[in-house]
């Protein structure tokens, strides 16, 4: 993790470590490249006390391929799109609950090792195929049904906020309306046939029931 303001990254290790990662610390843009080692994934904020953190990754991608999750309190459209242009696997403005940081970590690790299965109680999500089934019998969804699906099947029973699946299903800085989220899951919940499954937070999103 690159982060230079102790408020930030003194409660992120305390919570990072308590959902089970091993988080290695530097506070200079210098110290990344040396920090990464054999780290599997890089946290990186974008205004270090010696550098810009885009400059950071686009110098990191000339010779690294490790996932990157941009932390950044930065959230203009123009630092989110050179920062996804840039290499960065993810974007998270913020502030962000620890949860939510933790479970885009796993869904950015699961993606680049190719981890094709989920399963999420009835449900078997495979990736690499882009199909589902609901106790054993398969269900043709659209491209978006599915990235959904696949959101909400990464942490069954985490709430996940309208906001991150409009970011991770159509797009980081989604200008629509929040209507077309709202239609798909309604879809969803059709072609699945147990509309139970997929539960509405109020006020916050949708999670993936858990048995």
């Amino acid at each position: 993790m690159a982060e230079d303001d102790a408020a930030v990254f003194e409660p992120l290790l305390a919570g990072l470590t308590r959902n089970g990662f091993t988080v290695r610390h530097v506070v200079y843009a210098a110290e990344v490249v040396d920090a990464i080692g054999d780290a599997d994934l890089l946290l990186l904020d974008l205004g270090l006390p010696d550098g810009d953190g885009l400059q950071v990754l686009r110098e990191l991608r000339r010779t690294s391929d490790i996932p990157v999750i941009i932390a950044s309190a930065r959230g203009d459209e123009t630092d989110r799109i050179v920062g996804l242009e840039l290499g960065a696997d993810d974007y998270v403005v913020k502030p962000f609950s620890v949860r939510e940081l933790a479970a885009r970590i796993r869904a950015v690790a699961r993606r680049r090792r190719f981890e094709p299965s989920l399963q999420a109680g009835r449900l078997a999500v495979d990736r690499s195929r882009r199909s589902v089934a609901l106790d054993g019998e398969r269900i043709d969804l659209t491209a978006k049904e599915f990235d959904l699906l696949a959101v909400l099947a990464e942490d069954p029973g985490r709430a996940v906020t309208r906001h991150e699946l409009f970011s991770r299903v159509w797009d980081p800085v989604w200008i629509g309306t929040g209507k077309t989220l709202d239609v798909h899951i309604a879809s969803l919940r059709k072609k699945i046939g147990d509309p139970t499954l997929i539960e509405t937070v109020r006020n916050v999103g949708y999670r993936l029931a858990v048995e």
